[in-house]
C-alpha cells in the first residue's frame, strides 16, 4: 500500500474525472489520499470528497501565498471533523516577493505571523503540521524549533540537509515527483541522509509529474514512480518501502487501515 500524503484532489483539473483518478490509484496499490488545505475556497469541497471517498482525508490550513484568507473561524469550526488529520499547509515562502525591500520584508513578517498562528492551533487541537518551505528554510526551521509540538511533514522537501535534524522532534519529509526529474541532484543526494523513519510519499498533484509523464497532470497513481527511485537509490525493495512509509503516514496522521 501506498499512502498519497499530500495531493490536492479538491484541484478544477480533477472534477471530470475524480472517480476515475482514485479507481486507478487504488488498483495501482495507492489506498489513501490526504488532501492539504491551501485557501478558505476550496476547503469546503476538500471536505466534500473526503465524505464521499471512505480513503480520502482533509487538512485544515492557509498557504503563504493566501495570506488574506486566515481566518481563525476556518480552523475551530473544522480541525475536530473526523476526516481532519493536520492543520497545512502552512508555511514559509519567499520566492515571489515584490515590491520594495520594506515591502517585501513586510510580507515576510505577514508569513511569519500566519504560520506561527497556525502552529498554535494545531498545538491546540494536537495535530500535525504540513509545512510549504520555498527560499526559507532558515526562518522556517527557527519557527517551528520555538513554537511547533506536534510534529509533521516537510511536504516536498526541499533537500536542505539543515532541515533534516528536524526529524528529533517529530517531523517528517515528504518525497514526491521531483526526485525524478533530471536536475534533482541535491534531493537525489540527500535522500540516503533521510531517516526512514521519517519519509513520506507524496505527488503535490496536480503538480510536480514524475517522469515518464512529466508535463502532464499529476495524479495519486503516479507516486509508484517515486517509489520506483526511491528503491533504485537507496537499494531497498518497492515493497518494504512502500510498507514503511505507509506506517510511517498512519503514524504521523494518526490514520487507521
Amino acid at each position: 500500500m501506498i499512502v498519497d500524503t499530500h495531493i490536492h484532489l479538491d484541484d478544477k483539473r480533477y472534477e471530470d474525472d475524480l472517480d476515475d483518478v482514485i479507481k486507478r490509484a487504488k488498483d495501482g496499490g495507492v489506498k489513501k489520499f490526504i488532501i492539504p488545505g491551501a485557501d478558505a475556497k476550496t476547503l469546503p469541497k476538500a471536505i466534500e470528497i473526503s465524505q464521499k471517498y471512505d480513503d480520502v482525508y482533509f487538512a485544515v490550513g492557509i498557504h503563504p501565498y493566501d495570506l488574506d484568507g486566515f481566518d481563525e473561524k476556518l480552523f475551530y469550526e473544522n480541525l475536530n471533523h473526523p476526516k481532519c488529520v493536520a492543520v497545512g499547509e502552512c508555511g514559509l515562502d519567499y520566492f515571489r516577493l515584490e515590491g520594495s525591500d520594506e515591502e517585501k520584508e513586510k510580507t515576510k513578517q505577514k508569513q511569519k505571523e500566519v504560520f506561527i498562528r497556525q502552529i498554535e492551533i494545531a498545538n491546540e487541537f494536537d495535530k500535525p503540521l504540513i509545512i510549504h518551505i520555498r527560499d526559507a528554510s532558515k526562518d522556517a526551521k527557527e519557527i517551528l524549533l520555538k513554537y511547533a509540538k506536534t510534529g509533521g511533514v516537510l511536504h516536498c522537501f526541499n533537500a536542505n540537509e539543515e532541515l533534516l535534524s528536524l526529524s528529533k522532534i517529530g517531523f517528517y519529509f515528504g518525497i514526491g515527483g521531483v526526485l525524478t526529474f533530471k536536475n534533482a541532484k541535491k534531493l537525489v543526494n540527500v535522500l540516503p541522509k533521510i531517516p526512514f523513519e521519517n519519509m513520506l510519499i507524496e505527488t503535490d498533484g496536480p503538480y510536480l509529474t514524475p517522469e515518464p509523464y512529466r508535463g502532464k497532470r499529476n495524479e495519486p497513481l503516479y507516486t509508484t514512480y517515486v517509489v520506483k527511485k526511491i528503491s533504485r537509490l537507496l537499494d531497498i525493495n518497492e515493497e518494504t518501502i512502500k510498507e514503511k512509509t505507509t506506517e510511517n503516514a498512519f503514524k504521523l496522521f494518526d490514520i487507521k487501515n
